[in-house]
């Protein structure tokens, strides 16, 4: 097939499911500009219907069936998103579909699944994507349902490769797009459009530290499988590439990249506090990339693709507990005052005197090694950052003894 041909059917593909697949934002962002010192576009797949890019696959994987297909039901293996993707491509098409996710998987997803496919089923089995997929070719033996791969697959490619169709018309002149991988679906259709639109883009893989395989593949010229690691990036946390993702990366990637969980975390709380964005792991990945500077670009126009936004409640408390902590801006320390009526407040005279939001307070008088008239006050501020904290700090310890304690 000709560079044209393909960008024309990737064109007719985007057209053919327009009234049902989002043409998401690509947003210049000031704060992150700033910070990396180029211009940065965050391009908003986490405002994609399912909360994630995912549905683009998986709608034009499932509308290619045949009416015989689509009696047999579909069948597929999911960390999540391709899960809520293939849930809803079923219901659009008026098929039935079994959804395997490993156990353990974001309850969020998982009722997000059932809610957009109420006659669909959902399976936990095994701790990995990967166990789970394995669990699929078992079913798929007993009931000869179609499998949607989640990536190793040239109609979920070309599905995904209409975002590069909307980044092309969104910002032609586009020096660098940063995309996370997983199993390689995403860059893989993104890469290869822009690739074939402009010969001059450089495309980026962003992989997590703990779950490394394709970066391992690309840098040795071979498919490696890499044991995985618990990660904050569950959406693109794979063992195997695709045989076909591979080629594709081989042929049009420029480079893959790891980030850590720790940068990745950090940049989920910026996208929060600084763009208002609510982005999970994977999708903060690529961004991430960036803002830890693994390339070193300076006065470049860069795109980051934000993948989903399907963040777990739960995960985004522990990120933002520890961010702030990390920050200087939350702090619990104690001390021991006399326990005797206004002790209490010279402590909390000196903090507000500081300019500290105290967020609670705790007693104890009942230690065993605590002397009968003391008592024991732990408290939690809110900060300004660490200098802050050592401001407070220091004129408590003019009057008390403090001890500054783990969260």
């Amino acid at each position: 097939m000709s560079d044209q041909d393909y960008l024309s059917e990737i064109h007719k593909i985007r057209e053919s499911f327009s009234d049902l697949v989002h043409f998401t934002p690509l947003e210049l962002n000031h704060t992150f500009s700033i910070m990396s010192n180029n211009e940065i576009y965050l391009k908003l797949e986490n405002f994609q219907r399912t909360g994630s890019f995912k549905i683009r696959g998986a709608f034009n994987k499932i509308s290619k069936l045949t009416d015989e297909e689509k009696k047999a039901g579909v069948i597929t293996a999911s960390a999540g998103n391709h899960g809520q993707a293939v849930a809803l491509a079923a219901k659009i098409s008026d098929i039935k579909s079994t959804v395997v996710v490993p156990e353990g998987a974001p309850i969020v997803k998982i009722e997000a699944i059932k809610n957009y496919n109420p006659k669909g089923k959902v399976i936990e089995y095994g701790r990995t994507y990967d166990e789970a997929h394995q669990k699929v070719l078992e079913i798929k033996k007993q009931e000869n349902s179609i499998i949607i791969p989640a990536f190793n697959d040239i109609d979920i490619i070309k599905g995904q490769a209409t975002i590069g169709y909307e980044i092309m018309e969104q910002l032609p002149d586009a020096d660098y797009i940063f995309c996370p991988i997983g199993g390689g679906g995403l860059i893989s259709g993104i890469s290869s459009y822009c690739k074939q639109k402009s010969k001059n883009i450089k495309i980026i893989g962003v992989q997590a530290e703990n779950a490394p395989s394709m970066h391992e593949s690309f840098m040795k010229e071979k498919i490696t499988l890499k044991q995985l690691k618990e990660t904050i990036c569950d959406g693109i946390a794979v063992k195997q590439p695709g045989e076909i993702t591979y080629d594709m990366i081989k042929k049009y990637v420029d480079e893959i990249v790891l980030v850590s969980d720790e940068e990745v975390a950090n940049t989920i709380l910026l996208l929060l506090e600084r763009a208002k964005l609510f982005v999970e792991g994977a999708g903060a990945a690529a961004l991430a990339a960036i803002l830890y500077n693994k390339l070193n670009l300076q006065n470049k126009k860069i795109i980051a693709v934000i993948s989903g936004g399907n963040l777990t409640p739960n995960l985004l408390s522990r990120i933002i507990t520890k961010g702030l902590i990390k920050g200087g801006r939350l702090v619990k320390f104690k001390t021991k005052i006399p326990d005797i009526p206004g002790a209490l407040m010279n402590v909390l005279k000196i903090i507000a005197e500081q300019k500290g939001n105290i967020i609670s307070i705790t007693h104890d008088r009942e230690r065993l090694e605590l002397e009968y008239k003391m008592t024991e006050v732990i408290v939690e501020l809110e900060t300004r950052d660490f200098d802050h904290i050592n401001q407070i700090f220091s004129k408590l310890r003019e009057y008390f003894q403090i001890e500054i304690l783990k969260f």
